[in-house]
């Protein structure tokens, strides 16, 4: 399975949500990588990286 664009930004949702569920303290932090990643894939920079 290649990992593309595509499927960066729910897998990180997924981990997220994990991760919010077990952290409730750690939600704004949680939820501020994710709008930084999300913002990144969606910018292309993960394909300019070769990921």
């Amino acid at each position: 399975m290649t990992l593309t664009a595509a499927h960066i930004s729910p897998i990180v949702a997924l981990v997220a949500g994990v991760l919010i569920l077990l952290m409730p303290r750690f939600l704004n932090f949680i939820v501020a990588i994710y709008l930084i990643v999300a913002g990144l894939a969606g910018l292309g920079v993960f394909k300019m990286l070769k990921f």
